[in-house]
């Protein structure tokens, strides 16, 4: 009994790792975000992969530099934007996804956090622990557009910020 128990658990193991290395492949063709620069690993919780119909693909970091391709990118066509999930970190539909908007967890790229989940229940706990509220892909792309100004302005005045430091 034993015996069986530990390959099940090896067998577990291993489509764990496989898995793990699939849902990152993206992260390998788009490394860095195109439009901030960030590692697309580091924050492969947030990543955003955005295809276009005419073949081509942008990997950003989150929402907010999925919103400026997007809107950078009138003409073209998206045939699928895919966004991470927050607690498994593999690439998921994003207007399939459950999103929560706000808390007191701090958003990447935003000072109003937008986070997606595969399943509802793993949003609703988040909910539970960090605060914010259920919304859909529409809503929080709505959010990443009506915040961009104010988070572009935060953006520009911590890199300021950091350029001032290393000056000195």
């Amino acid at each position: 009994m034993k015996k069986i128990l530990f390959v099940f658990m090896a067998i577990v193991f291993v489509l764990c790792m496989t898995l793990a290395a699939l849902a990152q492949e993206d992260v390998k063709k788009h490394s860095s975000c195109k439009y901030c620069g960030m590692d697309r690993e580091k924050f492969a919780h947030s990543r955003m992969l955005v295809e276009y119909s005419d073949g081509t693909a942008v990997g950003t970091c989150s929402i907010h530099c999925a919103a400026v391709d997007l809107a950078l990118n009138i003409d073209k066509t998206p045939k699928g934007v895919l966004v991470a999930d927050y607690s498994t970190k593999a690439l998921i539909d994003a207007e399939k996804a459950t999103w929560v908007l706000g808390g007191r967890k701090m958003g990447v790229m935003t000072r109003n956090a937008k986070w997606a989940f595969a399943q509802k229940g793993d949003a609703e706990t988040f909910v539970g622990q960090h605060g914010g509220k259920l919304a859909a892909y529409d809503d929080a792309m709505k959010a990443a557009y009506e915040d961009m100004y104010s988070d572009t302005k935060m953006i520009r005045d911590k890199r300021k910020m950091r350029m001032m430091e290393h000056k000195h």
